[in-house]
């Protein structure tokens, strides 16, 4: 019964929303082929806040400053199989400095949601961001 449960709970994460003239930062890891919101899964005992912020740090290189949260997605997860979910908390925050690719961060970018459609693989939940965000979230 434990591993069926498993199996229907949704992945809980979180993810930085940085959202500058119609442009949103997203990272991509050495193991996926889609972007994503900078973060990453809530480990054991940890809040979400606490998450972000230690996410930021190891994928972004900066640190997060009065995280605000702004919305919240469960859509499926991309790259994890068929039928899994995301809970995805959305914070907005400041950061002291240049965001750069760390640890195990490939690229990251600012895109448009143009730009971020065109792409071969896309987060259902980046994708309703965008949405979100055109309309004034």
């Amino acid at each position: 019964m434990r591993k069926h449960e498993r199996v229907n709970s949704p992945i809980k994460a979180v993810g930085l929303v940085r959202y500058v003239d119609q442009r949103l930062l997203l990272v991509r890891s050495q193991d996926q082929v889609a972007f994503y919101l900078p973060g990453g899964t809530i480990e054991p005992g940890e809040t979400e806040q606490h998450a972000l912020h230690r996410e930021v740090a190891e994928e972004l290189g900066v640190f997060l400053r009065e995280p605000e949260f702004l919305a919240r997605y469960r859509t499926d997860a991309v790259g994890r199989g068929d039928g899994v979910q995301v809970d995805l908390a959305c914070y907005t925050g400041a950061v002291d400095g240049e965001p750069v690719a760390s640890a195990e961060i490939a690229e990251l970018g600012w895109f448009t949601r143009a730009e971020y459609a065109e792409h071969r693989v896309t987060a259902p939940a980046i994708v309703e961001l965008f949405a979100d965000l055109e309309s004034g979230l």
